[in-house]
């Protein structure tokens, strides 16, 4: 089956002429003759742009592919414009399934004879169209609210496990065979791919992490989650309050309606490190197609975000390792940065701190007191690499959200205002994070919160004082019964493997003693005291 998906992702990419866009010189001899030896799959699509084209190959690849190609649309320094307009595409505009099929999900899912039991109105043209769901609107019929119901496409999971197990040979030949292999570790990151694309798929726990990150964002001024109406949520329908904003992708209808661009870029930026660094929980698929921004108060803008399937969380060490990094980035402090890579075990111990600290330096230093615009992030990305590679730095798969969701940062960026200093608006909140966790106000707000556990175990210390001494006053003897008990074992071993020698040795002597003139009864003697040792080293041992 790997073999036949492999079979048609090369047809699906030669019937579009994507190897057409691969300058011949790149192409070695032997991917030519292959590509003239399937001669029967021809360009089906030559009077079409290459973004067009590219759009149409991931369309026809399914969902992991147009993931992929969602992501990609974001980087508009790494793309033409032409192709990364067509690949915004991807975010909302994949052709839908049918109607008919997503309202017979909905009754069968929710138990209804007929959807007019639930809604008042329910629209059959889709409101969106996404590589793994669908959206429709409609209204509820007891309250008169506005909500979209979010439809799971059928059969999707058995065509995601497919694309995922072709993924996996892919990534073991590349782990086998590349000299990076293991260190970029391309198993372990489809695995945590893999995780993430299949929670994707459980509607309830999408449900579950847009009402955590409503709860965590209630009353903001930056970002607005709409509500989950969770009793009608089920593993492949999810019923959500109807939102009404501009798409963060529609920079005319921003800029007409006189939206401070340069204070929803910089909010951009501080709601995401407001979710890594003070929640731990960040929605991880912030592409232009789930990111819009009210219409309320241009000047005073807000972001409304929806689609919850991916989130990603961070635990205490992740996130203090990396406010410690970006700290130290902005302070251009390097050494440090180094000395955090080594410490941390992402670097081999026997990296020589001095030349990782130089390599860090000549990537790092030409981006700062830059605009956003003037920055090759391509040419950085590019250059940490080949730092990475030079030192054996290793690949953190469990990272792989996050780096994804600060592309996605730094798409939106580049494309709200592109006079955004990144790091400029950044510094500020970490620095007040780090304050908030180290220090006698952090000692403070740890033993606050630690006093309800503390009383709770107070009366019990007397007792568990007592215990503990009465323990360490055992001790000495149970130490030395342990010791006794261990040289008995030892002398025990000895014995048993002595006369297991011996008796080895008697039975050797039974069978070569015949062979010389001497009287049957002492070989015969011999073997049975050399059997009678074995059996006494037995018992010994049991």
């Amino acid at each position: 089956m790997r073999i036949v998906r492999l079979y048609r992702i090369n047809k699906v990419l030669l019937e579009h002429g994507l190897d057409e866009l691969i300058p011949p010189k790149w192409l070695p001899w032997y991917a030519r003759a292959m590509r003239r030896s399937i001669f029967w799959v021809r360009n089906k699509h030559k009077d079409k742009l290459a973004g067009e084209r590219i759009t149409l190959a991931l369309q026809s690849l399914g969902p992991v592919f147009i993931k992929f190609g969602q992501m990609l649309s974001t980087r508009r320094d790494l793309l033409p414009p032409a192709i990364a307009n067509e690949l915004a595409r991807l975010q909302d505009k994949v052709p839908p399934f049918p109607s008919e099929i997503a309202q017979e999900i909905v009754k069968k899912s929710l138990g209804l004879l007929d959807l007019s039991e639930l809604f008042s109105e329910f629209d059959e043209v889709p409101l969106a169209s996404a590589s793994i769901a669908q959206v429709h609107a409609a209204k509820l019929k007891h309250n008169n609210e506005d909500v979209v119901v979010k439809v799971l496409r059928p059969d999707i999971r058995d065509t995601i496990e497919a694309d995922m197990e072709l993924l996996f040979s892919v990534a073991g030949v590349l782990q086998r065979w590349l000299p990076d292999g293991k260190r970029l570790r391309p198993i372990e990151v489809v695995i945590e791919y893999r995780k993430t694309i299949v929670d994707e798929l459980n509607l309830l726990r999408e449900s579950a992490n847009g009402i955590q990150l409503g709860r965590n964002f209630e009353g903001s001024d930056s970002l607005y989650v709409p509500k989950i109406y969770s009793d009608y949520c089920r593993n492949n329908v999810l019923v959500m309050e109807r939102i009404y904003g501009l798409p963060i992708s529609n920079i005319d209808a921003l800029l007409a309606q006189n939206t401070n661009m340069k204070k929803l870029a910089e909010r951009g930026v501080e709601v995401f490190f407001t979710q890594v660094f003070r929640d731990s929980f960040f929605h991880a698929d912030m592409h232009p197609g789930n990111i819009f921004v009210s219409t309320e108060n241009p000047e005073n803008p807000k972001y409304i975000a929806i689609d919850f399937g991916i989130v990603g969380t961070l635990n205490r060490e992740d996130k203090r390792y990396l406010a410690e990094n970006f700290i130290a980035f902005f302070n251009r402090d390097y050494r440090k940065v180094a000395q955090l890579h080594a410490d941390s075990g992402w670097v081999p111990p026997d990296t020589n701190i001095d030349e990782f600290e130089m390599a860090i330096r000549t990537v790092c230093e030409p981006i700062f007191q830059k605009p956003l615009a003037e920055i090759s992030f391509g040419n950085v990305l590019l250059q940490l690499f080949n730092t990475a590679r030079r030192f054996n730095m290793v690949v953190q798969p469990q990272l792989v959200l996050l780096q994804k969701t600060l592309l996605y940062i730094e798409g939106l960026g580049r494309q709200l205002y592109p006079q955004l200093d990144l790091w400029k608006t950044a510094k500020p909140f970490l620095e007040n994070w780090m304050k908030e966790q180290v220090g006698f106000s952090a000692m403070m707000s740890k033993v606050k919160a630690n006093l309800p556990f503390w009383s709770e175990k107070l009366p019990e210390m007397p007792d568990l004082l007592y215990d503990s001494l009465q323990q360490v006053k055992r001790l000495p003897l149970q130490q030395q019964r342990a010791q006794a008990a261990l040289l008995l074992e030892q002398k025990k071993t000895t014995q048993t493997t002595h006369l297991s020698i011996v008796g080895a040795t008697l039975i050797l002597m039974s069978v070569l003693l015949p062979l010389y003139p001497i009287s049957w009864y002492f070989p015969a003697f011999t073997g049975i005291f050399g059997v009678f040792c074995w059996f006494l080293a037995w018992r010994k041992g049991r």
